[in-house]
């Protein structure tokens, strides 16, 4: 994959991931309240991947072709990361 196609796909991923933490933070309220600790620790592990991520994201735009590619594997790894939390979350709902 092209690196601006790359780009383009990463920041899409990366907006949708951060929409999807505001909604579940609007939702904390919701979730059952005995597992509430576990939901806002969840909640918190994203929100500082989140960070990480687009800290790691700003960088390898202004960064060569190696960081770059490093940039892709790290990527990747945290998107399945956002949606394994996402899942854990759904399921206070349950």
């Amino acid at each position: 994959m092209e690196r601006e196609e790359f780009k383009q796909k990463a920041l899409k991923s990366l907006e949708e991931a951060f929409e999807k933490i505001g909604e579940y933070e609007a939702k904390k309220e919701m979730a059952k309240e005995e597992a509430r600790a576990e939901y806002d620790t969840i909640l918190g592990k994203l929100k500082l991947k989140k960070e990480e991520l687009q800290t790691k994201y700003n960088e390898a735009m202004a960064s060569s072709d190696e960081k770059w590619e490093e940039f892709k594997e790290v990527f990747d790894s945290s998107m399945d990361s956002f949606k394994e939390g996402f899942n854990k979350l759904t399921s206070f709902f349950k």
